[in-house]
């Protein structure tokens, strides 16, 4: 399918605007449909559609080069590009990916899941294109949210130095996932709030150019003069000065004056932006009204939107560690906690509400929020740092040079750690256990449920040094036990066995001890440890380990590096020569599934385990 069709086969190239206006109604129809049955991120690619459609009327796909900031604006494009079959079944196993792909269409120029890459990755593109002598265009569709993190700023600043032909589009709708927060919002506000400025941005220029020039001073003070005029009177001048010609703001929602000025950007030549304002959640009026809670959604009702399935009783661990982290704040005045624009998914909203003074959203920018964290931490103040596993991998220079090194008392809350489902491959949290096992000084624990959690955040408030909490997406176990008292570095010790013994960590534990159910009944008796901590590991539950002739570990992580190596390494140094076993996630990447789907990939639910287990004892017994 060529680039810019859809339904019937109509070539956007040579629509008439009004066919350019039925396309994106179509579109949002298909969009609200398939994400009403499936789920999906549906308030952020409604507000994009007409953006899309431009750019489809305006280039030809794959041979110009579109690209996605992130796959929350792209479902547009999924659908212009040959992808309608498989749309049906976003984000669930066989289907589309919720995220742009390389190797799901040759559309999908360039992969991403994680914001602000877009600009560079376009500028290296484009640049290629230079030194290889193509004719292509190459543009970018960037979020206002992207604009909260330094890699597109580190883009612009390259871009406008090397002067090449690019096209940037900032889809500005005052959000990411939350709202925007930080200077750069405040900017764009204030020139959404002027388009009088813009009207007559040509008139000034031109006015400015026809100043009369006596002589080499007059000629400079002249120069001087337009230029202290221009960064009064010109928008977007911060863009300008970076070198990036600056076009807007415009109508986002008028897909007719979006393919003119697109059009015009092409004509101009070397990088400019397109500063388009749009609504998110547009055309389909819940998600406009509250496109923080649409951003993302299980199915709904089109009709009412109400959703379609009561949501699984109990408490989310993100809801579990917000108020957890709010009764401690209460209790000591140094905590305050450092988000990275991830408010609403990482359980801090009501600390926000309870302590505003000590809330930091500090935009898409998980470097800066290590780093502002660690500055919080000289200065005596105990911060909770909450960001997803798989976004805090973007900070690791900070994690070793502004926190290990230094040795500072920061708390990393890390969500979302673990398989993931529907996101899929770019937001897994598998790797945080090998990452921070690399790191010295950090202390990195798991726990298995809500009362392991809280006593866990309350050790690491205390301790005088990094320390790393993860838990998972989905519910935490609802228990009902005495409050845990933890020590760094000690597990605990949950069955007896003789036959074998489980070491898990976080939410492998509980199937563990399920798995060690199932094996009792066939009369093979096996322990299980919960070993709690990943980093320092429990010296005395690996010599104990050490005497069964089977030892298993367990843990919802990447299999290279994490909680398994550090356990086969303290055991060899004890001379095991026993069998051992590591059930992790393998060494490949996850495709999107259900969790549940996933877990069965990796081999990690009760019965897989006590069937591998089993097997294990059997090669052991016959090795014997």
């Amino acid at each position: 399918m060529a680039s810019g069709e859809l339904l019937g086969g109509r070539n956007l190239a040579s629509c008439s605007d009004a066919e350019l206006r039925q396309v994106c109604t179509d579109l949002r129809h298909e969009i609200i449909d398939v994400v009403s049955r499936v789920g999906g991120h549906l308030a952020p690619s409604l507000g994009a559609v007409e953006i899309v459609v431009a750019l489809h009327a305006v280039f030809q796909s794959p041979t110009d080069k579109l690209l996605f900031d992130v796959g929350h604006q792209a479902y547009a494009h999924k659908l212009l590009t040959g992808r309608r079959e498989i749309f049906q079944h976003l984000r669930q196993k066989g289907g589309a990916s919720g995220y742009l792909r390389r190797d799901e269409s040759e559309h999908d120029v360039f992969g991403a899941g994680h914001a602000s890459t877009a600009i560079s990755a376009a500028l290296g593109i484009a640049t290629a294109r230079d030194v290889r002598k193509e004719k292509f265009a190459v543009a970018a569709l960037v979020g206002d949210g992207a604009l909260t993190g330094g890699l597109a700023y580190e883009g612009l600043n390259n871009a406008g130095q090397l002067g090449t032909d690019l096209i940037i589009v900032l889809n500005d709708n005052s959000m990411s996932i939350s709202p925007n927060v930080g200077a750069v919002s405040t900017y764009l506000t204030r020139l959404r709030a002027a388009p009088a400025f813009t009207r007559f941005k040509h008139d000034v220029e031109s006015a400015l150019r026809a100043i009369p020039l006596v002589g080499r001073g007059a000629a400079e003070a002249a120069e001087r003069m337009k230029d202290s005029v221009k960064h009064l009177l010109v928008p977007g001048q911060l863009f300008e000065e970076l070198g990036v010609r600056y076009l807007g703001p415009i109508d986002g929602h008028d897909v007719a004056m979006l393919r003119a000025v697109l059009r015009r950007a092409r004509e101009i030549g070397g990088p400019v932006l397109v500063h388009a304002v749009t609504e998110k959640g547009h055309g389909y009026e819940p998600a406009a009204a509250d496109a923080n809670k649409w951003h993302s959604t299980a199915p709904f009702e089109v009709e009412t939107g109400q959703g379609k399935a009561q949501r699984k009783s109990g408490t989310s661990w993100s809801d579990a560690f917000g108020s957890i982290a709010v009764e401690l704040a209460k209790e000591d005045p140094r905590i305050v906690a450092v988000t990275a624009a991830m408010a609403d998914g990482t359980g801090l909203v009501r600390f926000r509400e309870v302590h505003p003074d000590r809330f930091f959203d500090v935009g898409i920018a998980e470097a800066h929020a290590v780093a502002f964290s660690a500055g919080m931490a000289t200065q005596g103040l105990r911060p909770l740092c909450a960001i997803y596993s798989t976004f805090l991998q973007r900070a690791y220079d900070q994690l070793i040079h502004d926190i290990g090194i230094q040795g500072l008392p920061v708390t990393f809350c890390m969500d979302r750690a673990g398989l993931v489902g529907e996101d899929g491959a770019t937001h897994q949290g598998l790797y945080d256990l090998a990452y921070l096992r690399a790191i010295p000084g950090y202390v990195v624990a798991a726990p298995r449920d809500e009362v392991e959690l809280k006593a866990m955040l309350r050790l690491a408030l205390a301790h005088d040094g990094p320390f790393a909490v993860r838990y998972p997406r989905g519910n935490c176990p609802g228990v009902q036990r005495e409050a845990a008292e933890l020590a760094i570095g000690e597990g605990e010790w949950l069955r007896p066995g003789t036959h074998a013994t489980l070491l898990a960590v976080g939410t492998m534990v509980q199937p563990a001890l399920d798995a060690a159910q199932l094996l009792n009944a066939k009369g093979i008796s096996v322990a299980v440890a919960d070993a709690r901590f990943i980093k320092p590991i429990d010296e005395d539950m690996i010599s104990r380990a050490a005497e069964y002739p089977v030892v298993v570990t367990l843990e919802e992580g990447t299999e290279e590096g994490g909680f398994g190596d550090a356990v086969l390494a303290a055991l060899a140094a004890r001379g095991f020569r026993g069998r051992f076993e590591r059930f992790a996630v393998p060494d490949r990447y996850i495709e999107h599934a259900s969790r549940q789907e996933q877990l069965e990939e990796c081999g990690l639910t009760a019965p897989q385990i006590a069937a591998r287990l089993q097997q294990a004892l059997d090669v052991n017994q016959d090795a014997s």
